[in-house]
């Protein structure tokens, strides 16, 4: 899936339950972290073209960070830095999760190509999942989801009043929630029917 279609998704399940912003934050890194993996894509661009030519997006793209043992230095890594430690870390193990179920679902290439989850390292390399059905990552499917998790990502912050904007600034956060509200009005002054 879209590195975008994976913030939403974890901004959302960073929203499921009241999570001060840092708690919020670290769920939502939690369910995007997985990704980093694929910074080798940058050295694998810059070297293309050489005789020496770094296979490193190529070779650990979904191998470093999608697997148990990145998950549990998530977990700890939440357990270490949150307020609500318990609820917190659960949530981040569960965006982190549904990062990797999102690759296995919407992540194949356009050259048929599947991208298989190495979910056991480094415990374990032998085994990897992979599903047949995989669609390319422009298909329908991740296209829909994407559209959905960002109308719901626009509701949450309109009533809410914070966004995942807040990640990078609590004051452009204000700023778009604000234009939101002036835009559909305020839910803080809306009767309940």
């Amino acid at each position: 899936m879209h590195l975008v279609t994976h913030l939403l998704f974890s901004w959302t399940i960073a929203n499921v339950v009241p999570l001060q912003k840092r708690d919020r934050d670290l769920v939502t890194i939690a369910g995007v972290i997985p990704d980093v993996d694929g910074m080798g894509l940058v050295a694998e661009l810059i070297t293309r073209n050489s005789d020496r030519m770094l296979a490193w997006y190529s070779e650990f793209h979904h191998l470093l960070a999608h697997n148990i043992g990145f998950a549990i230095l998530v977990f700890i890594s939440t357990l270490a830095l949150a307020r609500q430690r318990l609820k917190t870390a659960g949530l981040a193990i569960i965006s982190f999760h549904l990062h990797l179920v999102g690759d296995l679902l919407g992540s194949g290439g356009a050259d048929g190509y599947q991208w298989p989850i190495s979910y056991l390292f480094p415990f374990w390399s032998g085994w990897q999942a992979t599903w047949a059905g995989q669609w390319q990552l422009n298909a329908l499917p991740n296209v829909a989801l994407s559209i959905i998790l960002l109308a719901l990502t626009l509701y949450l912050a309109w009533k809410r009043g914070y966004s995942p904007v807040e990640l990078i600034a609590t004051s452009a956060d204000r700023i778009f929630v604000e234009s939101l509200r002036n835009r559909f009005g305020d839910p803080r002054r809306t009767k309940e029917i």
